[in-house]
């Protein structure tokens, strides 16, 4: 079976580094908050182009911890998309606040700025914009309408490690940018972590209490809403090894995203056109109204794919009522379309081949 990631041939390509960082913090002693952390988030910080990363728990803490730094809660309105796997509203609800769902950009699949200008109102109170599959959603335009409504914006930079737009890196463009580090990630720990990337001083001593109770001092609090989200020395250790390498994996992720495209033309499928350096290919999406026959044929070749996301957030069944009068047209054509295939660093040439004839083959049939 050719997988959709394969997470033991990407980590066994650096294995020796891998183990000499995690010896480094086993024989140290020290296993939370300590000089990996520091390090891996200065020189995170660095490569994003941001005066501060404060490290987290995983990616979906990050977002909740960024709209409680804003102050965001109960029954306030976020602005977010509802194609991208539940994660922004997952953190919204779970400080009470209530998703305010914008439409995509039909060719990009990210937050379309004109649906965003037409439903934010005045009790918007944030913006999260998510990187969906490596592709940077239109921030010069979304940042214009949130800096004239004084609305604070939130990437989700989950899928979008080391992408660059206009010379500026993903997690650079908003007020505060949320990155997971979850293992398929382009740049992925050995289990969980998250990071949050800001140039806001005030935000980020906010942000390093929330992670870790509220506490001002040891035992010592002085804001509520803190809780226990903290990056381990040993993930830590493991992306400041992985981090040299980003760039490289980028480029090779884009340039197979490329050769699909090149080579899978064909009128029943709408593939990835942009490989630019806003795009680092987290995941290659295809787009069929005949998804179910392409996915059975992979899956009879025994070549995994899966379908980023199925369902509108607005559709799912918590929220299937509260939400009813919601409709978005690009948001639901994309969910009823999309399917992934494998695209990762280390996929063979044999692999990638085998792929590519068993889309071919059935394209030429019809």
């Amino acid at each position: 079976m050719i997988k959709l990631n394969n997470l033991s041939r990407h980590n066994t390509s650096i294995k020796n580094e891998l183990e000499e960082a995690i010896n480094r913090v086993f024989t140290s002693g020290w296993y939370i908050l300590g000089s990996e952390v520091k390090l891996f988030e200065s020189e995170f910080a660095d490569y994003c182009g941001v005066s501060n990363c404060i490290g987290v728990g995983n990616g979906t803490d990050a977002l909740e911890i960024c709209l409680r730094s804003l102050d965001v809660g109960q029954n306030d309105s976020v602005a977010c998309v509802a194609n991208a796997g539940y994660y922004s509203s997952t953190a919204i609800l779970s400080i009470g606040a209530v998703p305010k769902y914008i439409d995509v950009s039909w060719e990009s699949m990210t937050m379309d700025p004109k649906s965003l200008e037409e439903r934010i109102t005045s009790d918007t109170k944030a913006i999260i914009v998510t990187h969906l599959y490596g592709q940077m959603a239109n921030m010069p335009k979304i940042m214009a309408i949130a800096n004239k409504q004084k609305i604070p914006v939130i990437e989700d930079c989950a899928q979008a490690h080391g992408a660059v737009l206009n010379g500026k890196k993903a997690g650079s463009w908003a007020t505060l940018g949320c990155f997971s580090f979850y293992p398929t990630k382009n740049l992925g720990a050995l289990g969980d972590g998250g990071a949050i990337t800001t140039s806001d001083e005030k935000l980020t001593k906010k942000i390093m209490q929330l992670r870790q109770y509220g506490w001002d001092k040891k035992y010592q609090l002085n804001i509520s809403g803190g809780r226990n989200s903290r990056l381990d020395e040993i993930q830590a250790a493991v992306l400041r090894v992985k981090l040299k390498y980003l760039d490289n994996w980028n480029n090779i992720r884009r340039k197979i995203a490329s050769s699909y495209s090149k080579k899978l033309n064909s009128s029943d499928l709408l593939l990835q056109k942009n490989f630019g350096k806003d795009y680092v290919a987290h995941l290659y999406i295809i787009r069929s109204n005949n998804r179910k026959k392409w996915m059975k044929i992979l899956n009879d070749a025994k070549i995994a794919s899966d379908i980023h996301y199925p369902i509108p957030d607005y559709k799912q069944n918590n929220l299937i009522n509260y939400f009813n009068n919601i409709s978005l047209n690009n948001t639901e054509k994309c969910c009823k379309q999309v399917f992934s295939i494998p695209c990762y660093p280390e996929i063979s040439e044999l692999e990638f081949s085998k792929i590519i004839k068993t889309l071919i083959e059935l394209r030429n049939k019809n």
